[in-house]
């Protein structure tokens, strides 16, 4: 088993090495796609709801990987050359006061309003309701994941490993953004 899991991850380097930005973003939809599933058992749902799980994939697929291989590109840029302790706490900073803030919102938004199909003003006051717990819970748990991933992963790897601690954070997300009338179905 061992020699499986050796060449599917040596397939993936050149993957990653190939075609980084698609790679990233499978890899961030396929993730995106199990935390649904999961999601979806913890909260009782009999059936999987495929609809509910492609268009959550979508979501890491089109949104979350790209961005994430952008953004780490771009913090190489802002930083670059930049090494040690006080330039990853700048990163961390960067990163929870910039792109955490909006990427809890979008997903929130996109939540609603695509994968439920609510109307914009239900999903306004849910946004409204239970943003500021979901972004002040993500202010105790992000910047520790930041900071390992600037100081351990090299580049290449930060989109993979912030889209598989990112997939146990769906959970809890996909949990918050769901709709009283979705939880009664």
């Amino acid at each position: 088993m061992s020699e499986v899991v050796a060449e599917t991850w040596q397939k993936y380097l050149q993957q990653l090495q190939k075609h980084p930005l698609r790679t990233k973003a499978v890899t961030a939809g396929v993730l995106a796609g199990f935390s649904d599933a999961v999601a979806q058992k913890i909260s009782g749902i009999k059936r999987l709801q495929l609809r509910r799980l492609l268009l959550v994939m979508l979501y890491g697929f089109a949104y979350a990987g790209p961005f994430g291989h952008f953004l780490h590109k771009l913090m190489e840029v802002i930083f670059k050359g930049q090494k040690g302790k006080s330039t990853v706490a700048k990163k961390v900073l960067l990163e929870q006061l910039t792109s955490s803030p909006w990427n809890n919102m979008f997903f929130m938004m996109y939540y609603g309003l695509v994968v439920e199909g609510r109307p914009w003003g239900l999903v306004r006051n849910k946004v409204r309701k239970d943003y500021p717990t979901v972004q002040l819970t993500a202010w105790k748990f992000w910047p520790l994941v930041g900071w390992v991933n600037y100081q351990y992963m090299p580049l290449q790897f930060r989109v993979l490993f912030h889209s598989f601690v990112a997939s146990c954070w769906a959970i809890f997300l996909n949990l918050k953004a769901r709709t009283v009338a979705v939880k009664q179905a």
